[in-house]
């Protein structure tokens, strides 16, 4: 029996991905930001090779150090800590306070916190690829940080809850699904707080309203306050 040929960009959401925190570093300007979209080329060279989205600090460091390096995250990393690399930038805030980093043979500052393994990369190549740049380089330094296990791109959505952003590769538009509670959308970075399920990791047991948040609970991706939520179903 054939199949119908059709659209469905969720489909796309099968292909496995891990999470990773690049960084560069150009002429003392760092910068780092969350990607999903690395993987390994070639043994012989060893090459790894990341796309990254044309609008990103972290893109135009890597253009003009031709350089990055790229801490693989394990599980255990908090939604707070991938929210500072992935839905903040960089050209208003520094990403690095408070985090524990090392100076890379790149020039990038290599973060170690929450992090299980490094990449540091001399970039060889780049590819246009329309919103992105695809790099490609040869490793010339890496390192096991820690134990434990890498996180997935699907542990960060069904385990952590975590959401996607607009200017990542795998970013799709999701459409509405019917429910009876009423949920509520970060207008910041899109998070969506699912009274349901609550926010345990903030304390927040499920089955609590947003309503009921305590008055100083923030977005556990973004950080933004509650005034920054809409409801979206009714």
């Amino acid at each position: 029996m054939g199949v119908t040929s059709t659209l469905q960009p969720e489909a796309l959401q099968k292909i496995g991905y891990g999470l990773y925190v690049v960084t560069s570093g150009h002429e003392g300007h760092v910068n780092g930001q969350i990607a999903n979209a690395l993987m390994q080329v070639c043994a012989d060279p060893l090459a790894v090779a990341v796309c990254l989205n044309k609008q990103n600090l972290t893109h135009e460091l890597v253009s003009r150090s031709r350089s990055f390096a790229a801490s693989i995250l394990s599980e255990e990393a908090p939604l707070p800590f991938i929210g500072r690399f992935g839905f903040r930038t960089g050209r208003d805030i520094d990403k690095f306070t408070g985090v524990d980093v090392f100076p890379g043979v790149t020039g990038a500052p290599v973060v170690r916190q929450h992090a299980i393994a490094y990449l540091e990369v001399e970039v060889d190549r780049d590819m246009d690829a329309w919103t992105h740049t695809i790099f490609v380089g040869r490793v010339v330094a890496a390192g096991i940080l820690s134990d434990g296990h890498p996180m997935s791109y699907a542990y960060y959505h069904d385990v952590k809850r975590g959401v996607t952003p607009r200017s990542a590769p795998t970013y799709v538009v999701h459409h509405k699904e019917e429910s009876t509670v009423s949920k509520y959308k970060c207008k910041v970075c899109g998070y969506i707080y699912d009274p349901s399920a609550g926010d345990p990791d903030s304390g927040v047991a499920p089955g609590t309203a947003f309503e009921d948040l305590p008055g100083d609970w923030v977005c556990p991706v973004c950080g933004a306050d509650k005034s920054e939520f809409e409801k979206i179903d009714d």
